[in-house]
């Protein structure tokens, strides 16, 4: 299972090494206020693609740091109540009397 998953990762990164080889074309890409960038096609995609990520990750961390915070609250509510092991909780019955 270890040589399959090391012969994936090669084969990707070979890929991905041959994809950004075939594009190294130089490309303008124009911003606001007349600002040109020159780079290689390879380079704006990785910059774009990092760029992508980190606004999701940006955007994901209000709800990361919510559920931390949360967690750390209902520890602090377990310990507290001194009960070290989970407790039945009375729910809905699905008993129907036959």
């Amino acid at each position: 299972m270890r040589a399959l998953l090391w012969a994936v990762r090669i084969f990707i990164f070979l890929f991905l090494f041959a994809f950004a080889v075939r594009n190294t074309d130089p490309v303008s890409v124009r911003f606001f206020f007349d600002t040109l960038w020159q780079a290689p096609l390879i380079i704006v995609v990785l910059a774009f693609f990092a760029g992508g990520a980190l606004f999701g990750v940006l955007a994901l961390l209000g709800t990361v740091l919510g559920l931390r915070r949360e967690a750390a609250r209902l520890r602090r509510e377990l310990a507290r109540t001194g009960t070290g092991g989970a407790q039945p909780v009375a729910g809905p019955t699905t008993d129907t009397g036959f």
